[in-house]
């Protein structure tokens, strides 16, 4: 007689129990998905309040307060979208995780945007529309705020489709589009647009091409050495004092010049000043920290970790700089022309402006930038701390250079750029370097000199001939096989770019129309 196994059955309150436990994990789920609407949220709230209690009972006050609200929702969407470009190589280089990446960036944006942003909010509230085109106030603070929601909605969108374009773009063609439809074509200041769109078009190729100098640098001068530690030892330093000469005589014309005259000569002494003292400084640490490195490229890229960081924290300082303007810039304008009741040329920025302007953006980055980062520094291109300091420096290089000068170009562009630059430059010097060839093989004939009892090479050195076969001279269609830049992210990164100007352009004129229509 077989025996039947009887399954004891599930008790009524353990099948409660268990609905409870998936009831309250999936509500946990959703409830995580809406953390960060709902803390932007708050924060478009507190923005309001806050300029409320600085405007209240002064003329305008409605119009300024829902103005800052718009600001302070763009401020949100270039931390999300934007400030990706700064940190983004360093976490794809595993040379700092994502949450210390984001603690960095939100620090250093904010620091950039409230010490150093005030000398491109002019250009970008004031240099694209002549202020006398539009004499009435009324239309011109509508014509402000169409730019800034429509700028604010595009890249909202872009953010949340995953694609990288650039908010000086969106601020700029928003501006174009809604002074058009205030005051007709005259209202452009097209030679300031022509500077600008001239920048958008230099500044990837210019944070591409010294991208892929500095790796062509690093490779020539260190990577393919027969003793890599000491070639380290000797040109590190250097290129750790280029980073921080730069990024002093930056600091001192950006920052000491809000407070005190400081002339151009004294600049260059400080930046040469600090380009010498961390040159002697490096130079020990450099080899301290090297001593009893093995001799091969992971041992490279640990000596490179640190600049990195300071890259990608000194990278964040100016891209707060530069593109706080395009939250506040249209902002400030319409705070200008709804206390004064009139169109004026000269702007006066409240230091609240600039406080919510730089808040939303590392706010922005905390709550929806991880994304992006991700994007950036994983998925266009493989990148190496070596590599990611490359494009950083590259990056931060053309962005201080443009800040320096009030010209709003896109960091997007810049770092972007920088990203293609390195991804195609390895593409063509693992195809066409002689150096690279020469030094593999030798490498080759030593490492496979190597065999077992039996006279064979061993399974090791067969592994490392294969590899290095592969990496000797690969063929046109081998290296687009390989995909080291990723043809499918250019197509679409460089799409965004090109629809961002007239799609922000239109949004803003249907805006503006809107606005008038209901004034």
């Amino acid at each position: 007689m077989t025996e039947t196994t009887i399954k004891p059955r599930k008790e009524t309150l353990d099948k409660d129990l268990d609905k409870l436990v998936y009831v309250e994990e999936a509500t946990s789920h959703v409830a995580r998905g809406l953390a960060a609407p709902g803390l932007a949220l708050l924060f478009l709230a507190l923005a309001s309040v806050f300029a409320g209690f600085y405007v209240f009972g002064e003329p305008g006050a409605v119009v300024i307060i829902a103005a800052a609200t718009v600001g302070a929702y763009m401020a949100l969407n270039i931390g999300a979208n934007d400030v990706a470009n700064n940190v983004g190589p360093a976490v794809g280089a595993r040379a700092m995780t994502l949450g210390f990446a984001l603690l960095i960036a939100a620090i250093f944006e904010s620091a950039g945007a409230l010490i150093a942003g005030g000398d491109v909010v002019e250009t970008i509230s004031r240099g694209i529309i002549a202020p006398e085109a539009v004499g009435d106030p009324g239309v011109f603070i509508r014509a402000m705020l169409a730019a800034l929601l429509s700028s604010a909605l595009w890249v909202h969108l872009a953010t949340w489709i995953g694609a990288p374009v650039s908010t000086t773009h969106a601020v700029v063609g928003g501006v174009v589009g809604a002074g058009i439809a205030a005051a007709g074509l005259s209202s452009v200041n097209w030679p300031m647009m022509a500077q600008i769109a001239a920048s958008w078009v230099v500044s990837p190729l210019i944070g591409g091409v010294v991208a892929a100098i500095f790796l062509a640098f690093i490779k020539t001068m260190i990577i393919y050495q027969d003793d890599k530690i000491a070639s380290a030892r000797r040109w590190v330093p250097l290129l750790i004092a280029i980073m921080a000469g730069s990024f002093t005589a930056y600091l001192v014309m950006k920052g000491l010049r809000q407070v005190l005259h400081v002339s151009n000569g004294a600049v260059v002494f400080l930046g040469l000043a600090a380009f010498a003292l961390s040159w002697a400084i490096s130079h020990f640490q450099v080899r301290r920290q090297s001593e009893g490195m093995e001799n091969r490229n992971q041992s490279l890229r640990r000596l490179f970790n640190l600049p990195l960081i300071i890259s990608a924290a000194l990278l964040s300082f100016a891209h707060g700089a530069n593109d706080v303007a395009n939250a506040v810039g249209p902002l400030a304008a319409i705070v200008s022309a709804a206390q004064a009741n009139t169109v004026s040329a000269e702007v006066f920025i409240p230091p609240w402006v600039m406080i919510i302007g730089a808040i939303g953006i590392s706010l922005g980055l905390l709550l929806f930038g991880p994304k992006l980062i991700r994007m950036v520094g994983e998925q266009i291109t493989k990148l190496n701390p070596m590599r990611a300091f490359c494009v950083a420096l590259s990056a931060a290089l053309t962005v201080i250079i443009a800040s320096a000068l009030g010209l709003p170009i896109s960091s997007t562009h810049t770092a972007v750029g920088a990203v293609f630059g390195v991804g195609f430059f390895r593409e063509w010097y693992t195809a066409n370097s002689k150096r690279r060839r020469a030094y593999i093989e030798r490498k080759y004939s030593v490492r496979n000199g190597s065999k077992d009892k039996s006279g064979k090479r061993s399974e090791a050195a067969r592994k490392t001939k294969d590899n290095e076969k592969r990496g000797a001279g690969l063929s046109r269609e081998e290296i687009i096989r390989r995909k080291l830049v990723r043809r499918a992210h250019v197509r679409t990164i460089v799409a965004a770019w090109v629809l961002t100007v007239p799609a922000s352009a239109a949004l803003a004129a249907v805006v503006f129309l809107l606005l008038d229509a209901f004034a």
